[in-house]
């Protein structure tokens, strides 16, 4: 291949990238993973008769996916074998919703791999399912009932109340001073009574090794933290949207960043997800 064609081959492609890697992240759940994956379409993207392709964006979607399929074979005993509760690469959004949240990525695990292919294809992406089937290899009546059991799964990952961005944001600010200030009265009061914590250090820094659950052992965890986090800097980065939740961003003693997400449903936090496996938050330095 001579020089100006892969140039030619790269400026279709590239305007295409951004799109393809949302895809593929929402497939594995990795940032790392999903930029290898694109990477990877790219290379077979070089070497197709692209003048036969009249939907590059289709195609390359197409591709995409099945390189994804063929990893989730992997992640899937990899998951299995995870260093404590385990969360998908925390993506930090600042002007855009997110459409699909944390709790719905967490819901998507569940599934298998052909039915969470055809449920974001679909459902996310309004790909149809004459493309899906073209996709993942099955007929359109099967990927129609691979996404009817993803839908039925995942419908209760659905935020049924929204909070409103800017709210949100203000209840995630008024959480890190909480938490970092040890005031347990005014962090009890944002938490619903069956709150539950989510802590992924992957193994790799310290994290609470299961799911924390109930308002005292949240309120019991936060109580020594905050002893740790007087003693030693917990410096808030910013406050954001990450995975479509509202949260914060946080540098800490260890030099680490650190991501804070909430749920919130009718005004309280029923769950937090905590990312400190240095691993997964290496693209936010």
């Amino acid at each position: 291949m001579t020089p100006g064609q892969q140039a030619d081959a790269a400026a279709l492609f590239d305007p295409l990238r951004p799109r393809l890697v949302r895809v593929a992240y929402r497939m594995l759940g990795s940032v790392a993973d999903a930029e290898d994956a694109v990477q990877e379409a790219f290379l077979r993207w070089l070497g197709t008769d692209r003048a036969a392709v009249r939907a590059p964006e289709a195609f390359l979607r197409r591709v995409v996916t099945r390189i994804c399929l063929d990893q989730l074979k992997s992640a899937r005993h990899q998951r299995e074998t995870y260093v404590g509760p385990w969360l998908p690469d925390p993506i930090v959004e600042e002007d855009e919703d997110e459409d699909v949240t944390l709790p719905l990525m967490l819901a998507l695990e569940r599934l298998s791999p052909l039915e969470r292919a055809a449920f974001l294809l679909h459902d996310v992406f309004g790909v149809g399912f004459e493309e899906v089937a073209a996709t993942i290899q099955r007929d359109p009546a099967a990927c129609r009932q691979l996404a009817a059991r993803a839908r039925a799964h995942v419908r209760e990952a659905r935020p049924r109340y929204a909070v409103e961005r800017e709210r949100g944001l203000e209840m995630a600010q008024a959480f890190f001073h909480a938490s970092r200030s040890g005031d347990m009265t005014a962090l009890g009061a944002m938490l619903r009574a069956d709150v539950s914590l989510h802590a992924d250090g992957g193994g790799k820094r310290s994290a609470a090794v299961g799911v924390v659950q109930g308002l005292r052992h949240v309120l019991q965890l936060h109580k020594a933290l905050g002893v740790l986090f007087r003693k030693y800097d917990s410096r808030l980065v910013r406050i954001c949207c990450i995975n479509g939740l509202p949260g914060f961003v946080t540098l800490e003693a260890d030099g680490e960043y650190q991501t804070t997400a909430l749920e919130i449903e009718d005004g309280q936090v029923v769950a937090i997800y905590v990312m400190r496996n240095p691993d997964k938050l290496r693209h936010l330095h």
